[in-house]
This record gives structure tokens, C-alpha cells and sequence, in this order.
């Protein structure tokens, strides 16, 4: 009675350390993360697909759950979208994907007021030269510093301080011509993130 009793107690801790992650596509997304002393949730986790090759999954990190963009641009405190790759690709691709994204959702006279920070942001994905399966790009908000971009887990140069730097980046994945219409639902926590 007792084996099975400490079988059954262990079986719960196990599921209770599962609970605490989401799973997409293999890759962990912990359902709470601390950045700048501040807790975030996830707010939700996809798949980016381009065709039929899954590219990387992304995990939405804010202070409360929202379930549009503009809950999303609004919302005050740090903000992190985590992006960790399932296929190899390069980075300098990366980039100018992420740049047409940019191009695409932010209007006219604000691109210009970013233009400087977008090119340098396509500096940093040239000299990363490519991305391999499990390695991560974080973006990060943070509150008084701005964005900042680390890859493999190395924060790359100072942060860029426009707000609406970050504005744009989200808006590559919750603009209204997102990469990904499938990543935009599930990052806004409208579809159960599959694996």
C-alpha cells in the first residue's frame, strides 16, 4: 500500500511540473517567466509555418492575458515573444522576412521614425549568420530601457529605445498582414497550441 501510495504522489508531482509547461513542436514554453522583476504569463504559443515547413514556434509572454493586438500594444510592463527554431535557417533570410513583416504592418510616417533601429536590427541577424534547430531569439520590452534582442540567450548591443520599435516587431506576428494568420490565433490564446 505504501509503494503505491508514494507511486501516486510522485505521478501527481510529475503532472504538476508538466502543467507548468506548454509543449509545441517538442520546444517547452514555461506558463510563467520573470523579466525585469516583473512575472508574465504566456499568453499563447504557435507554430510558424513557411509552406509546409514548420520554421520555429513562438511564445507570447505579457503581464496579463489578452486576445487582441491592441490588449497586446497596450498593455504596460515588460513583454517578451520568445522564437525557438525547428529548422535550420539563415539568419540574414530571417531578417529580411522580419523586415518585410515590418514594411508591411507599420504605417508609412512611423517606419521612418524607426528606420535607423530596423536597419541595425537587420545588422545583428547578418552577423548571426544562421539559426540552428533549438537555438532562440528573445525580443524583449523592457520599461525604460526598451528592446532588447538576444540570441542564444546574448543580449545583441544596447537596446533600441523606441517604443515603437517593439510596436513593429509584434506586428510582424499580430499586424494585420501577419507572417502567420495560424501563430497570430494561437500567440492571442484563440487556439490550444498543438504539438
Amino acid at each position: 500500500m505504501r509503494k503505491i501510495l508514494t507511486a501516486l504522489f510522485i505521478g501527481w508531482g510529475l503532472l504538476a511540473l508538466q502543467a507548468q509547461a506548454r509543449e509545441v513542436e517538442g520546444v517547452k514554453y514555461e506558463e510563467d517567466i520573470t523579466l525585469a522583476g516583473a512575472k508574465l504569463q504566456l499568453n499563447g504559443a504557435g507554430t510558424r509555418y513557411k509552406a509546409v515547413f514548420k520554421v520555429y514556434t513562438a511564445g507570447l509572454y505579457l503581464g496579463k492575458k489578452v486576445s487582441t493586438p491592441t490588449e497586446v500594444g497596450t498593455q504596460p510592463g515588460p513583454k517578451r515573444l520568445r522564437l525557438t527554431f525547428v529548422r535550420e535557417i539563415g539568419s540574414e533570410e530571417l531578417g529580411r522576412l522580419f523586415i518585410k513583416g515590418i514594411k508591411a504592418n507599420t504605417p508609412n510616417d512611423e517606419y521612418t521614425r524607426i528606420v535607423a533601429s530596423v536597419m541595425r536590427m537587420s545588422q545583428i541577424f547578418y552577423e548571426a549568420r544562421k539559426m540552428k534547430v533549438g537555438e532562440v531569439i528573445n525580443m524583449d520590452w523592457v520599461p525604460g530601457k526598451g528592446t532588447v534582442i538576444s540570441i542564444r540567450d546574448v543580449p545583441m548591443g544596447e537596446p533600441f529605445p523606441e517604443p515603437e520599435f517593439y510596436g513593429a516587431l509584434l506586428r510582424i506576428w499580430l499586424g494585420q498582414d501577419p507572417a502567420d494568420w495560424q501563430l497570430k490565433d494561437a500567440l492571442l490564446g484563440k487556439v490550444a497550441s498543438a504539438n
